[in-house]
């Protein structure tokens, strides 16, 4: 089952870069997956007197009153006989096509503070919080498939230890680690590039892709039905 995480992990990275980098581009600088972000995007917005202040505020609650409901909502699913990871899965890769649908009927969107624009992109926040909470949750071992900040910290940690020989110790961890980070932060960057090629080329059409590039993540996640971690 490793081998099939640490694959459905790098498809989460790739999508992840993607709806990122489109709903940015699309949602006048709205960040669906590194919402933190956009503590940042809303200074300037206020600053600079540019629309989508309010979508930028909104982002962050949205976004953890996601991951509590799914957190809840993932101890009943063994109860009524689904498997935990690939059912939040499958709702995300539901939200991304409601968000998706939602970018092509109503986009393109001028004004980031009209409430098309601020359901487009809360629908597409809300499927990335699943994401991250589906990752936290369940696959603890594979690199972080959005916030790539501290995964590139670690990359850095561990080139410096490659290049000063540190003991085999320290080694044998930060070796293999180097890897799996360093596939897991290009994947997320051939994602972004991905959706800043086809946001510009496509428009808002763009957002058809998504919800098609989870479906094989939903099929790569067990299917066993097992007890919720609760740490």
């Amino acid at each position: 089952m490793s081998k099939s995480v640490s694959v459905l992990a790098l498809l989460m990275s790739l999508n992840a870069g993607f709806v990122d980098t489109a709903g940015f581009l699309a949602l006048q600088g709205l960040f669906t997956a590194h919402v933190t972000g956009n503590f940042v995007t809303f200074g300037a917005a206020i600053v600079l007197g540019t629309s989508g202040a309010l979508a930028k505020l909104l982002a962050l609650p949205v976004f953890c009153a996601v991951v509590i409901v799914t957190r809840i909502f993932s101890f009943y699913l063994p109860a009524m006989g689904f498997p935990v990871l690939r059912s939040m899965l499958a709702i995300k890769t539901l939200l991304l096509a409601a968000g998706g649908a939602a970018a092509v009927y109503f986009g393109p969107f001028v004004q980031g503070d009209s409430w098309q624009a601020i359901v487009t992109g809360m629908m597409l926040v809300a499927a990335m919080a699943i994401q991250n909470a589906a990752h936290r949750i369940h696959m603890g071992t594979d690199p972080p498939s959005t916030l790539m900040t501290g995964t590139t910290t670690q990359i850095m940690i561990d080139v410096a230890d490659v290049l000063r020989r540190a003991p085999p110790s320290v080694l044998s961890v930060a070796k293999p680690r180097l890897g799996k980070m360093s596939a897991s932060v290009a994947t997320f960057a051939v994602g972004c590039a991905a959706g800043a090629c086809l946001y510009a080329k496509f428009g808002t059409w763009c957002f058809a892709l998504p919800p098609l590039m989870a479906l094989p993540a939903v099929l790569l996640a067990p299917t066993e039905v097992a007890p919720t971690k609760t740490a």
